[in-house]
């Protein structure tokens, strides 16, 4: 009688199909059938005005530029040779390793229109993406995208330094 009965139960427990992934649940937001709210929805909507924890200090992040300095600049090098290089290319000319195998070529940090464009521009393209860049925003802090910036301009400052520029150099030269 003991094989029989453990038979039955083993079959009972083996026959349950109770899954997790096919439960009753609320969507956020979604309409559905409760009455938590008169409307019928499963969550409220954020009051009108309201800020995030966190968002005033990224703003004031995001507007006001740290000063550079040379650890900002060591900070930014390395964030480029991650986030950068590989479609920029180690010098920004737009030949990084992306590049050879096959995808678009982006532009070089030494044409004109990027040697003109502002410190901000840098800035919004890491944040925001610009044509097939996509956006860094949620991979990259404020503060490492400010340093990239600066390192970006040391790139395009390297190409055009003159002597007058960096006096100390002209005895390294000689």
């Amino acid at each position: 009688m003991k094989p029989a009965v453990a038979i039955l139960v083993l079959l009972l427990l083996t026959s349950c199909d109770y899954s997790m992934t096919r439960q009753p649940k609320y969507e956020t937001y979604a309409p559905g059938p409760t009455e938590i709210w008169a409307d019928g929805a499963s969550a409220r909507p954020l009051p009108k005005n309201v800020v995030s924890q966190g968002d005033t200090a990224r703003q004031s992040a995001e507007m006001s530029p740290p000063p550079v300095t040379r650890a900002l600049l060591h900070l930014g090098e390395e964030r480029f040779n991650i986030y950068c290089a590989p479609c920029h290319g180690l010098a920004g000319d737009g030949d990084g390793v992306i590049v050879a195998h096959g995808f678009p070529a982006p532009p070089s940090y030494q044409s004109e229109r990027l040697l003109a464009a502002p410190a901000q521009h840098f800035y919004d393209v890491i944040t925001r993406g610009y044509g097939v860049m996509y956006a860094y925003a949620a991979r990259v802090e404020p503060k490492d995208r400010w340093a990239i910036v600066a390192y970006i301009r040391a790139l395009q400052l390297s190409r055009h330094a003159t002597v007058a520029q960096a006096p100390e150099a002209e005895e390294k030269l000689q």
